[in-house]
Protein backbone atom coordinates (compact mmCIF):
# COMPACT_ATOMS: atom_id res chain seq x y z
CA UNK A 1 0.00 0.00 0.00
CA UNK A 2 2.66 2.57 0.55
CA UNK A 3 4.87 1.51 -2.25
CA UNK A 4 1.71 2.48 -4.47
CA UNK A 5 1.28 5.81 -3.00
CA UNK A 6 4.34 6.66 -3.44
CA UNK A 7 4.60 5.35 -6.86
CA UNK A 8 1.71 7.52 -7.65
CA UNK A 9 2.77 10.38 -6.08
CA UNK A 10 6.33 10.58 -7.90
CA UNK A 11 4.67 12.25 -11.20
CA UNK A 12 2.72 14.59 -9.66
CA UNK A 13 5.71 15.67 -7.98
CA UNK A 14 7.74 15.71 -11.01
CA UNK A 15 5.04 17.55 -12.88
CA UNK A 16 4.89 19.89 -10.16
CA UNK A 17 9.20 20.41 -10.50
CA UNK A 18 8.45 20.75 -14.46
CA UNK A 19 5.77 23.53 -13.88
CA UNK A 20 8.00 25.49 -11.46
CA UNK A 21 10.87 25.55 -13.86
CA UNK A 22 9.15 25.99 -16.84
CA UNK A 23 7.52 29.11 -14.63
CA UNK A 24 10.91 30.76 -13.90
CA UNK A 25 12.33 29.83 -16.96
CA UNK A 26 9.30 32.05 -18.63
CA UNK A 27 9.63 34.62 -15.87
CA UNK A 28 13.15 34.91 -16.42
CA UNK A 29 13.02 35.17 -20.58
CA UNK A 30 10.08 38.02 -19.68
CA UNK A 31 12.53 40.08 -17.49
CA UNK A 32 15.24 39.69 -19.55
CA UNK A 33 12.82 41.44 -21.93
CA UNK A 34 11.67 44.32 -20.06
CA UNK A 35 15.25 45.12 -19.14
CA UNK A 36 16.81 44.98 -22.91
CA UNK A 37 13.90 46.98 -24.03
CA UNK A 38 14.82 49.64 -21.36
CA UNK A 39 18.66 49.80 -21.99
CA UNK A 40 17.71 50.23 -25.99
CA UNK A 41 14.95 53.22 -25.07
CA UNK A 42 17.17 55.05 -22.96
CA UNK A 43 20.20 54.90 -26.22
CA UNK A 44 18.05 55.71 -28.47
CA UNK A 45 17.38 59.10 -25.82
CA UNK A 46 21.24 59.92 -25.96
CA UNK A 47 21.68 59.57 -22.63
CA UNK A 48 25.15 57.31 -21.63
CA UNK A 49 24.52 53.72 -21.75
CA UNK A 50 27.32 51.38 -22.14
CA UNK A 51 27.78 49.60 -25.33
CA UNK A 52 24.73 47.10 -25.29
CA UNK A 53 23.89 43.47 -26.73
CA UNK A 54 20.29 42.62 -26.87
CA UNK A 55 20.86 39.64 -25.12
CA UNK A 56 23.61 39.37 -23.03
CA UNK A 57 23.42 42.93 -22.33
CA UNK A 58 27.18 44.47 -20.97
CA UNK A 59 28.41 40.99 -19.67
CA UNK A 60 30.67 41.22 -23.41
CA UNK A 61 31.91 44.50 -22.99
CA UNK A 62 32.93 44.39 -19.48
CA UNK A 63 34.51 41.05 -19.83
CA UNK A 64 37.93 42.19 -19.42
CA UNK A 65 36.86 44.70 -16.95
CA UNK A 66 35.35 42.33 -14.85
CA UNK A 67 38.13 40.08 -14.99
CA UNK A 68 40.46 42.52 -12.94
CA UNK A 69 37.66 42.79 -10.53
CA UNK A 70 36.99 40.56 -7.06
CA UNK A 71 35.68 37.53 -7.67
CA UNK A 72 32.07 38.17 -6.61
CA UNK A 73 31.42 41.08 -8.86
CA UNK A 74 28.63 40.42 -11.44
CA UNK A 75 25.95 42.16 -13.40
CA UNK A 76 22.36 41.69 -14.73
CA UNK A 77 20.75 39.23 -14.50
CA UNK A 78 22.83 38.61 -11.32
CA UNK A 79 21.89 42.01 -10.51
CA UNK A 80 19.63 45.00 -12.06
CA UNK A 81 20.91 47.21 -14.16
CA UNK A 82 22.90 50.37 -12.51
CA UNK A 83 22.69 53.42 -12.80
CA UNK A 84 26.01 55.24 -11.91
CA UNK A 85 25.74 58.85 -9.84
CA UNK A 86 28.81 60.29 -10.42
CA UNK A 87 28.76 63.93 -9.50
CA UNK A 88 27.95 66.18 -6.91
CA UNK A 89 24.96 67.22 -8.36
CA UNK A 90 23.05 64.18 -8.95
CA UNK A 91 24.64 62.26 -5.21
CA UNK A 92 22.50 65.15 -3.68
CA UNK A 93 19.60 64.61 -5.74
CA UNK A 94 19.19 60.57 -4.91
CA UNK A 95 20.69 61.29 -1.06
CA UNK A 96 18.88 64.93 0.35
CA UNK A 97 17.45 66.41 -2.34
CA UNK A 98 14.91 63.19 -3.12
CA UNK A 99 16.20 60.73 -0.85
CA UNK A 100 16.02 57.22 -3.10
CA UNK A 101 14.94 53.96 -0.43
CA UNK A 102 17.90 51.99 0.66
CA UNK A 103 18.70 49.46 -1.45
CA UNK A 104 16.98 46.04 -0.26
CA UNK A 105 19.50 43.84 -0.74
CA UNK A 106 21.52 45.66 2.20
CA UNK A 107 18.93 44.01 4.41
CA UNK A 108 19.40 40.68 3.17
CA UNK A 109 23.10 40.91 3.60
CA UNK A 110 22.64 43.12 7.06
CA UNK A 111 20.18 40.74 8.71
CA UNK A 112 22.76 37.68 9.69
CA UNK A 113 24.49 40.36 11.31
CA UNK A 114 22.11 42.86 12.78
CA UNK A 115 18.79 41.25 12.57
CA UNK A 116 16.03 43.02 11.97
CA UNK A 117 15.61 47.29 12.37
CA UNK A 118 19.54 48.17 12.29
CA UNK A 119 20.46 51.72 11.28
CA UNK A 120 22.16 50.62 8.37
CA UNK A 121 19.29 49.86 6.78
CA UNK A 122 16.09 50.97 8.31
CA UNK A 123 14.11 54.53 7.19
CA UNK A 124 12.17 57.32 8.17
CA UNK A 125 10.95 57.53 11.82
CA UNK A 126 12.50 53.91 12.45
CA UNK A 127 15.86 55.24 11.55
CA UNK A 128 14.81 58.25 13.56
CA UNK A 129 14.28 56.68 16.67
CA UNK A 130 17.64 54.94 16.75
CA UNK A 131 19.49 58.13 15.67
CA UNK A 132 17.92 59.78 18.58
CA UNK A 133 19.23 57.64 20.92
CA UNK A 134 22.40 57.37 20.04
CA UNK A 135 23.02 60.77 19.50
CA UNK A 136 24.58 61.59 22.44
CA UNK A 137 27.08 59.02 22.24
CA UNK A 138 28.36 61.10 19.14
CA UNK A 139 28.83 64.22 20.75
CA UNK A 140 32.25 65.89 20.67
CA UNK A 141 31.82 66.02 24.41
CA UNK A 142 31.66 62.32 24.96
CA UNK A 143 33.91 61.16 22.27
CA UNK A 144 36.57 62.64 23.60
CA UNK A 145 35.98 61.28 27.44
CA UNK A 146 36.79 58.27 25.19
CA UNK A 147 40.29 59.51 24.41
CA UNK A 148 42.24 57.74 27.35
CA UNK A 149 40.39 54.40 26.58
CA UNK A 150 41.65 54.73 23.00
CA UNK A 151 44.91 55.67 23.75
CA UNK A 152 45.43 52.30 25.77
CA UNK A 153 44.65 50.33 23.17
CA UNK A 154 46.88 52.41 20.57
CA UNK A 155 49.28 51.89 22.78
CA UNK A 156 49.07 47.84 22.37
CA UNK A 157 49.25 48.42 18.25
CA UNK A 158 52.07 50.43 18.85
CA UNK A 159 54.07 47.72 20.65
CA UNK A 160 53.08 44.89 18.26
CA UNK A 161 54.49 47.43 15.27
CA UNK A 162 57.98 47.29 16.90
CA UNK A 163 57.38 43.59 17.90
CA UNK A 164 57.05 43.06 13.80
CA UNK A 165 59.83 45.13 13.40
CA UNK A 166 62.24 43.29 14.74
CA UNK A 167 60.48 40.51 13.39
CA UNK A 168 62.26 42.24 10.28
CA UNK A 169 59.30 40.02 7.71
CA UNK A 170 56.32 41.51 5.88
CA UNK A 171 53.13 41.11 7.77
CA UNK A 172 49.61 42.25 6.93
CA UNK A 173 48.91 45.74 8.44
CA UNK A 174 45.02 45.03 7.67
CA UNK A 175 44.94 42.53 10.23
CA UNK A 176 46.48 44.51 13.30
CA UNK A 177 44.21 47.29 12.13
CA UNK A 178 41.19 45.43 12.12
CA UNK A 179 42.04 44.33 15.92
CA UNK A 180 42.86 47.95 16.78
CA UNK A 181 39.82 49.42 15.73
CA UNK A 182 37.27 46.19 17.09
CA UNK A 183 39.22 47.20 20.47
CA UNK A 184 38.43 50.40 20.26
CA UNK A 185 35.13 50.08 19.58
CA UNK A 186 34.26 47.30 21.88
CA UNK A 187 35.68 50.11 24.39
CA UNK A 188 33.72 52.93 22.83
CA UNK A 189 30.36 50.78 21.92
CA UNK A 190 30.69 48.43 25.42
CA UNK A 191 32.85 49.60 27.72
CA UNK A 192 34.59 46.12 27.63
CA UNK A 193 38.07 45.30 26.82
CA UNK A 194 38.27 42.39 24.24
CA UNK A 195 41.76 42.22 24.09
CA UNK A 196 41.49 41.59 20.38
CA UNK A 197 44.88 42.63 19.78
CA UNK A 198 46.47 39.98 22.14
CA UNK A 199 44.38 36.92 22.00
CA UNK A 200 40.94 35.21 20.72
CA UNK A 201 37.74 37.27 21.82
CA UNK A 202 34.50 34.86 21.57
CA UNK A 203 32.84 38.06 20.07
CA UNK A 204 35.40 39.21 17.26
CA UNK A 205 35.94 36.04 16.16
CA UNK A 206 32.17 34.90 15.68
CA UNK A 207 31.65 38.20 13.45
CA UNK A 208 34.68 37.55 11.27
CA UNK A 209 33.10 34.11 10.54
CA UNK A 210 30.00 35.78 9.98
CA UNK A 211 31.74 37.84 7.60
CA UNK A 212 32.35 35.38 4.61
CA UNK A 213 28.76 34.06 4.94
CA UNK A 214 27.45 37.42 4.26
CA UNK A 215 25.12 37.42 0.87
CA UNK A 216 23.25 39.96 -1.19
CA UNK A 217 22.01 37.23 -2.88
CA UNK A 218 23.33 37.89 -6.26
CA UNK A 219 26.70 35.84 -6.29
CA UNK A 220 27.86 34.42 -9.74
CA UNK A 221 28.56 31.09 -8.16
CA UNK A 222 25.49 29.90 -7.68
CA UNK A 223 27.02 27.36 -4.94
CA UNK A 224 28.16 30.40 -3.11
CA UNK A 225 24.71 32.43 -3.76
CA UNK A 226 22.61 29.37 -2.21
CA UNK A 227 25.01 27.27 0.50
CA UNK A 228 22.93 24.94 1.75
CA UNK A 229 25.30 25.64 5.13
CA UNK A 230 25.19 29.18 5.29
CA UNK A 231 21.70 29.17 7.68
CA UNK A 232 23.76 26.87 10.25
CA UNK A 233 26.40 28.94 9.98
CA UNK A 234 24.65 32.48 10.45
CA UNK A 235 22.66 30.78 13.25
CA UNK A 236 25.97 29.73 15.42
CA UNK A 237 27.69 32.66 14.61
CA UNK A 238 24.98 34.99 15.70
CA UNK A 239 23.96 32.70 18.65
CA UNK A 240 27.39 32.93 19.98
CA UNK A 241 27.27 36.48 19.20
CA UNK A 242 23.66 37.23 21.13
CA UNK A 243 25.28 35.93 24.03
CA UNK A 244 28.32 37.37 24.69
CA UNK A 245 26.59 41.29 24.09
CA UNK A 246 23.54 39.95 26.15
CA UNK A 247 26.05 39.04 28.77
CA UNK A 248 27.80 42.38 29.21
CA UNK A 249 24.39 44.07 28.39
CA UNK A 250 22.75 42.30 31.81
CA UNK A 251 26.38 42.89 33.57
CA UNK A 252 26.18 46.63 33.02
CA UNK A 253 22.34 46.43 34.36
CA UNK A 254 23.36 44.96 37.19
CA UNK A 255 26.47 47.64 37.80
CA UNK A 256 24.16 50.52 37.65
CA UNK A 257 21.48 49.34 39.89
CA UNK A 258 21.57 51.06 42.87
CA UNK A 259 21.16 49.27 46.17
CA UNK A 260 17.37 50.13 46.43
CA UNK A 261 16.73 48.51 43.77
CA UNK A 262 19.09 45.92 44.35
CA UNK A 263 16.87 45.01 47.67
CA UNK A 264 13.34 45.79 46.44
CA UNK A 265 10.58 42.85 47.31
CA UNK A 266 9.52 43.54 43.50
CA UNK A 267 11.17 40.85 41.73
CA UNK A 268 10.63 43.31 38.88
CA UNK A 269 13.17 45.73 39.42
CA UNK A 270 15.62 43.39 39.21
CA UNK A 271 14.20 42.05 35.82
CA UNK A 272 16.00 43.48 32.79
CA UNK A 273 13.90 45.12 30.29
CA UNK A 274 13.37 43.51 27.01
CA UNK A 275 13.20 46.86 25.06
CA UNK A 276 16.85 47.27 26.45
CA UNK A 277 18.16 43.89 24.97
CA UNK A 278 16.78 45.62 21.38
CA UNK A 279 20.02 47.42 21.79
CA UNK A 280 21.98 44.02 20.35
CA UNK A 281 20.78 44.67 16.80
CA UNK A 282 22.16 48.62 16.82
CA UNK A 283 25.77 47.38 19.34
CA UNK A 284 26.32 44.76 16.50
CA UNK A 285 25.92 47.25 13.47
CA UNK A 286 28.22 49.77 15.43
CA UNK A 287 30.70 46.86 15.45
CA UNK A 288 30.29 45.74 11.93
CA UNK A 289 29.68 48.76 10.10
CA UNK A 290 32.80 50.52 12.12
CA UNK A 291 35.31 48.49 12.28
CA UNK A 292 36.29 47.43 8.33
CA UNK A 293 35.86 51.49 7.18
CA UNK A 294 38.11 52.66 9.80
CA UNK A 295 40.56 49.91 9.90
CA UNK A 296 40.78 50.67 5.63
CA UNK A 297 41.17 54.03 6.14
CA UNK A 298 44.22 53.79 8.58
CA UNK A 299 46.06 51.25 6.07
CA UNK A 300 45.59 53.78 3.68
CA UNK A 301 46.90 56.56 5.53
CA UNK A 302 50.06 54.38 6.43
CA UNK A 303 50.55 53.72 3.02
CA UNK A 304 49.93 57.20 1.64
CA UNK A 305 52.33 58.67 3.93
CA UNK A 306 54.95 55.95 3.51
CA UNK A 307 54.73 56.73 -0.41
CA UNK A 308 54.98 60.34 0.09
CA UNK A 309 58.04 61.28 2.54
CA UNK A 310 58.37 64.53 3.04
CA UNK A 311 54.61 64.29 4.22
CA UNK A 312 55.31 62.16 6.64
CA UNK A 313 58.13 64.72 8.13
CA UNK A 314 56.20 67.17 8.38
CA UNK A 315 53.17 64.25 10.30
CA UNK A 316 56.35 63.91 12.74
CA UNK A 317 57.33 67.58 13.03
CA UNK A 318 54.17 68.83 13.79
CA UNK A 319 53.53 66.09 16.46
CA UNK A 320 57.01 66.66 17.99
CA UNK A 321 55.75 70.11 18.27
CA UNK A 322 52.27 69.26 19.82
CA UNK A 323 53.45 66.60 21.90
CA UNK A 324 57.29 67.18 22.44
CA UNK A 325 59.83 64.53 21.53
CA UNK A 326 59.48 61.96 23.59
CA UNK A 327 57.38 59.56 21.97
CA UNK A 328 56.49 57.50 25.44
CA UNK A 329 55.17 61.26 27.21
CA UNK A 330 52.94 61.04 24.06
CA UNK A 331 50.11 59.12 25.64
CA UNK A 332 49.82 60.59 28.87
CA UNK A 333 50.12 64.55 27.63
CA UNK A 334 47.21 63.18 25.10
CA UNK A 335 45.11 61.45 28.05
CA UNK A 336 45.60 64.49 30.17
CA UNK A 337 44.12 66.81 27.45
CA UNK A 338 42.47 65.29 24.74
CA UNK A 339 41.75 68.58 22.96
CA UNK A 340 45.96 67.95 21.97
CA UNK A 341 44.57 66.35 18.90
CA UNK A 342 42.69 69.10 17.94
CA UNK A 343 45.87 71.33 17.08
CA UNK A 344 47.21 68.61 14.54
CA UNK A 345 45.98 70.68 11.35
CA UNK A 346 48.27 68.86 9.08
CA UNK A 347 48.19 65.56 10.38
CA UNK A 348 43.90 66.08 9.94
CA UNK A 349 44.57 67.60 6.33
CA UNK A 350 46.97 63.99 5.36
CA UNK A 351 43.36 61.88 7.11
CA UNK A 352 41.27 63.89 4.82
CA UNK A 353 43.14 63.70 1.62
CA UNK A 354 43.67 59.73 2.24
CA UNK A 355 39.41 59.66 2.32
CA UNK A 356 39.02 61.57 -0.69
CA UNK A 357 41.31 59.23 -2.61
CA UNK A 358 40.45 56.11 -0.92
CA UNK A 359 36.32 56.70 0.74
CA UNK A 360 35.68 53.75 2.67
CA UNK A 361 31.94 53.27 1.57
CA UNK A 362 29.50 54.33 -1.04
CA UNK A 363 26.08 54.82 -1.29
CA UNK A 364 23.49 52.31 -2.87
CA UNK A 365 19.91 53.59 -3.56
CA UNK A 366 17.16 51.48 -4.90
CA UNK A 367 15.17 53.10 -7.75
CA UNK A 368 11.34 55.09 -7.41
CA UNK A 369 9.02 55.02 -10.37
CA UNK A 370 8.26 57.95 -12.28
CA UNK A 371 11.42 59.32 -10.69
CA UNK A 372 14.29 60.69 -12.50
CA UNK A 373 18.14 62.01 -12.07
CA UNK A 374 18.87 64.91 -14.02
CA UNK A 375 22.37 65.25 -14.99
CA UNK A 376 24.38 68.89 -15.86
CA UNK A 377 23.59 68.51 -19.09
CA UNK A 378 19.62 69.09 -18.33
CA UNK A 379 19.85 64.34 -19.47
CA UNK A 380 16.59 62.98 -17.26
CA UNK A 381 17.85 59.24 -15.99
CA UNK A 382 15.08 57.59 -14.97
CA UNK A 383 15.63 55.48 -11.95
CA UNK A 384 13.09 52.74 -12.83
CA UNK A 385 14.25 49.34 -12.17
CA UNK A 386 17.92 49.97 -11.51
CA UNK A 387 20.23 50.28 -8.38
CA UNK A 388 21.47 53.64 -8.02
CA UNK A 389 24.71 53.92 -6.78
CA UNK A 390 26.37 56.72 -5.84
CA UNK A 391 30.20 56.25 -6.53
CA UNK A 392 32.20 58.61 -4.02
CA UNK A 393 35.58 57.93 -5.75
CA UNK A 394 34.34 59.04 -8.74
CA UNK A 395 33.16 62.22 -7.32
CA UNK A 396 36.46 62.38 -5.53
CA UNK A 397 38.61 62.89 -7.65
CA UNK A 398 36.43 64.50 -10.68
CA UNK A 399 39.19 67.08 -12.17
CA UNK A 400 36.05 69.33 -12.71
CA UNK A 401 36.27 69.85 -9.10
CA UNK A 402 39.88 68.65 -7.84
CA UNK A 403 43.21 70.08 -9.58
CA UNK A 404 45.43 67.09 -9.28
CA UNK A 405 43.11 64.66 -8.55
CA UNK A 406 44.48 61.49 -8.37
CA UNK A 407 47.73 62.85 -6.45
CA UNK A 408 47.89 62.79 -2.62
CA UNK A 409 48.36 66.81 -1.88
CA UNK A 410 47.33 67.45 1.98
CA UNK A 411 47.92 70.66 1.40
CA UNK A 412 44.47 71.19 -0.17
CA UNK A 413 43.04 71.07 3.05
CA UNK A 414 44.66 74.00 4.29
CA UNK A 415 44.54 76.11 1.56
CA UNK A 416 42.34 79.33 1.76
CA UNK A 417 39.56 80.86 -0.45
CA UNK A 418 41.16 82.02 -3.42
CA UNK A 419 43.39 79.51 -3.65
CA UNK A 420 43.18 77.07 -6.80
CA UNK A 421 43.41 74.32 -4.78
CA UNK A 422 40.18 75.41 -1.94
CA UNK A 423 38.18 72.03 -1.79
CA UNK A 424 35.29 73.94 -1.33
CA UNK A 425 36.02 76.89 -4.43
CA UNK A 426 33.65 74.68 -7.10
CA UNK A 427 31.89 72.68 -4.62
CA UNK A 428 29.78 75.53 -2.51
CA UNK A 429 26.54 75.55 -4.60
CA UNK A 430 25.76 72.27 -3.49
CA UNK A 431 24.25 72.51 -0.04
CA UNK A 432 25.49 69.72 1.97
CA UNK A 433 27.24 68.00 -0.95
CA UNK A 434 30.75 68.69 0.93
CA UNK A 435 30.04 66.42 3.64
CA UNK A 436 27.82 63.45 2.58
CA UNK A 437 27.68 63.30 -1.41
CA UNK A 438 31.74 63.30 -1.08
CA UNK A 439 31.91 61.65 2.41
CA UNK A 440 34.90 64.44 3.81
CA UNK A 441 34.53 63.12 7.16
CA UNK A 442 37.10 64.39 9.81
CA UNK A 443 37.86 60.48 10.83
CA UNK A 444 37.19 61.65 14.44
CA UNK A 445 41.32 62.83 14.48
CA UNK A 446 42.67 59.33 15.65
CA UNK A 447 45.90 58.10 16.61
CA UNK A 448 48.48 60.36 16.32
CA UNK A 449 50.83 58.70 17.84
CA UNK A 450 51.06 55.73 15.72
CA UNK A 451 52.69 57.44 12.81
CA UNK A 452 56.13 57.27 15.15
CA UNK A 453 58.39 54.23 14.16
Amino acid sequence: MDIAIFEGASPLLMQAFIFLLMGSIVKFFIRLFEVRRRMKGLKKQGLSVTPYNPLFGSLLVTKDRVATLPYDANNWPYVPPVLIVASPLTAYQVTQEHSLPKFSGLRRFMQPIAGEFDLVTVEGQMWKKWRGIFNPGFSAAHLMSLVPDMIVEVGVFCAILREKMEEKTIFPMKRLTDNLTMDILGRMVLDTAFNSQRMNNPLVSALRRQIPWLSFGTELNIWRRWHPIRPLMHWYNTRIMDRYITQQLEDRFVVQMDETSKKSENSAANIIDPAYKSLLTQIKVFLFSGHDTTSSSMCYVFHNLSEHPSELRRVRAEHDAIFTTDIAAAPSLISQDPHLINKLPFTLAVIKETLRLFPAASSTRASETGYSVVSEDGKSYPTDGCLVWSSHESIQRDPNFWPSPDSFIPDRWLAQPGDPMYPYSKLKRFPAAGTQSLNICYFRKRFPGCFDP
